[in-house]
């Protein structure tokens, strides 16, 4: 999703009213930045949103009524362009799993600094995806633990795609690393998204790092150079 000329809207979702609060306040000190609503469960994240069509949800997994992964996956289904960025106390792997599967565009834990919080907020309000370090360390530790799998159908070509994606690269610098035409990378990733059976970039990341591609230094993980297909 581009950034348009005016601000960022964002609509917070936390159970917690202090820390929704806490939230709120570091978000109106950004510049470019506006927050237009506040929602204290899944369900009010889900009316919210589709209501006033925020470009950025700021969603944590556990609340009442309905849990934000599957908030999130309402939302998404609702408002396709509205980008949600997790973030929550929980780094298991199978919760990263499911939010990522159910279409966030980012995950951070709480207690990360208001400069990390400022630039996921924008990387997925353009569209990127992006994992906090700590998130990113597991997830790269758990593809590790095991060699490629379930990958069926892949061409050589295609499993080289899959594995940049994996390793949070953009269309373009792909491209540029493979040596091809990014229409040609675009024609690659769809037939990726094809034989995966997955409709999202977050979702053939999961796929790829679960069968252990994607290996680089643990780091904020995102894609740099464009809007995720």
């Amino acid at each position: 999703m581009a950034i348009g000329a005016g601000p960022i809207r964002v609509l917070v979702a936390d159970d917690h009213p202090m820390v929704r609060g806490g939230l709120i306040a570091l978000l109106d000190t950004l510049e470019g930045v506006r927050v237009i609503g506040q929602a204290g469960t899944g369900r009010e994240a889900v009316r919210l949103a589709v209501a006033h069509r925020p470009e950025v949800v700021v969603m944590d997994l556990r609340m009442p009524d309905l849990d934000g992964v599957e908030a999130t996956r309402q939302i998404r289904t609702a408002v396709p362009q509205v980008a949600v960025l997790v973030l929550t106390m929980f780094d298991e792997d199978a919760l990263v799993s499911r939010a990522l599967a159910a279409g966030a565009r980012g995950y951070l834990l709480k207690g990360a600094e208001g400069a990390e919080i400022e630039r996921a907020l924008r990387a997925v309000a353009a569209g990127e995806a992006i994992l906090g370090r700590q998130v990113a360390e597991r997830v790269l530790g758990r593809a590790g633990a095991e060699p490629t799998a379930n990958l069926p159908g892949l061409t050589p070509r295609e499993h080289e795609v899959l594995d940049l994606i994996a390793q949070g690269l953009g269309n373009a610098t792909i491209a540029a690393k493979l040596h091809l035409a990014p229409k040609t990378v675009g024609n690659h990733i769809s037939a990726i998204f094809t034989k995966l059976g997955v409709a999202t970039r977050a979702e053939a990341i999961v796929r790829a790092r679960d069968a252990g591609l994607g290996r680089v230094e643990p780091s904020t993980l995102r894609s740099n150079d464009g809007p995720l297909r």
